[in-house]
C-alpha cells in the first residue's frame, strides 16, 4: 500500500544542509523487518515511523531506525518529527509529548514559515557515566589521529549516555578533527556498538562553542551530520568537567562541516548544587520532500 512520508533537513534552517531525516506517517501494519528495510531504502541516518500513542494524551509514538538498527532514542529524529507534526496540526507554537523507546519525550515547537520550524526536547533521561573509554593509543589508531592531539583543558576521553552510549574524544586542534581518518573495523573493535564523538573548542564559525564529528559504523552510519543524542549526553560531560557554576548554561555545537552539511545544535542545561538537574536540545528543521512509498 502507499504510505505518506516527508523528508526534512534537521538542525538547520536551510535545505540541503543539516541532518536528513525521513518520516513515514502511515506505518500501521508494518512489521519491524519491513520498517528496517524502508530505513535502508531511504538511506538517511534515521527514519521515523509515526504510530498512534499508547497514552491518548500524547501526540504520537515514534519508532526510530538507522539503516542498520532500531534506536530507543535519537535527537535529530525527535526535533525533525516534532517540527513536522506541529506543521501538520494547526501550525501554531505548541507543546506535546511523543513516546519513544526510552519513554515519553516532551517537545516544544515553534513555526517559522510554511516549510520551516524549530523544536526543542527535554532530555527524557539525564546523562550518566557509561564506563571507561579506551586508552589514547587505541583511540588514535581507530580514528587515524595522533595520540598527542587527544585531550585539552583537563578534558579526557569519557563515555556518557543519555539513551545511546557515546564515547567523547576531546581534541586540542580543529585541524585534528578535520584530518582524522576513521577505520570502521577498528572503531567497532575499540568502541563496540556505541557512538564516537570528537569535539574541540575551536570552531569553523564565530559564535559557536564546540566543533564536533560523529562516527557510528555499528549503526550503519559512517558519519553523522548532527547527533542530538550525543549533544544530550554531552551535557553530562560538561556538567561534570566543565568548571561551570550553578545556574543556566547554553552551548552551540557545530557539526557536519567536514561533510558539507553544516548543522547547529543548541544545548541548554541547568546545574544546582554542582549537579545536572535538567537539559534540553533544540534546533531548526526544514521540509525537503513529500511523497508516498509503496510498502
Amino acid at each position: 500500500m502507499r504510505r505518506h512520508f516527508f523528508t526534512l533537513d534537521v538542525f538547520t534552517d536551510r535545505r540541503f544542509t543539516g541532518n536528513p531525516l525521513a518520516v513515514v506517517l502511515e506505518p500501521q501494519g508494518l512489521e519491524t523487518a519491513a520498517m528496517q528495510a524502508i530505513a535502508r531504502e531511504f538511506g538517511h541516518p534515521e527514519t521515523v515511523f509515526v504510530l498512534p500513542p499508547s497514552d491518548p494524551t500524547h501526540r504520537a509514538r515514534l519508532r526510530i531506525f538507522t539503516p542498520g538498527r532500531e534506536l530507543p532514542f535519537a535527537g535529530h529524529p525527535t526535533v525533525g518529527t516534532a517540527v513536522l507534526l506541529g506543521r501538520l496540526d494547526d501550525g501554531s507554537a505548541r507543546e506535546f509529548v511523543v513516546e519513544e523507546g526510552i519513554g515519553p519525550v516532551r517537545c516544544t515547537v515553534e513555526p517559522v514559515d510554511d516549510g520551516r520550524g524549530r523544536a526543542r526536547f527535554a532530555l527524557p533521561q539525564l546523562p550518566v557515566a557509561a564506563g571507561a573509554a579506551p586508552d589514547d593509543a587505541t583511540i588514535a589508531a581507530a580514528l587515524g589521529l595522533s595520540a598527542a592531539d587527544i585531550g585539552f583543558d583537563a578534558l579526557r576521553p569519557a563515555r556518557w549516555s543519555a539513551g545511546n552510549p557515546c564515547t567523547f574524544v576531546p581534541l586540542a586542534r580543529l585541524a585534528a578533527v578535520a584530518d582524522c581518518r576513521p577505520d570502521a573495523g577498528k572503531i567497532i573493535a575499540a568502541f563496540g556498538n556505541g557512538i564516537v564523538y570528537l569535539f574541540c573548542r575551536d570552531c569553523a564559525e564565530a559564535g559557536h562553542d564546540f566543533h564536533a564529528r560523529m562516527f557510528a559504523p555499528a549503526f550503519g552510519v559512517t558519519e553523522d551530520p548532527a547527533t542530538g543524542s550525543a549533544a544530550a549526553a554531552f551535557a553530562g560531560l560538561l556538567a561534570a568537567h566543565g568548571g561551570r557554576k550553578d545556574g543556566e548554561h547554553a552551548a552551540v555545537i557545530e557539526q557536519g562541516y567536514e561533510m558539507g552539511r553544516p548543522s547547529l545544535m543548541e544545548l541548554a542545561f541547568v546545574l544546582q548544587g554542582g549537579k545536572l538537574v535538567s537539559a534540553s536540545v533544540g534546533g531548526g528543521a526544514v521540509i525537503v520532500t513529500e511523497g508516498t512509498i509503496e510498502a
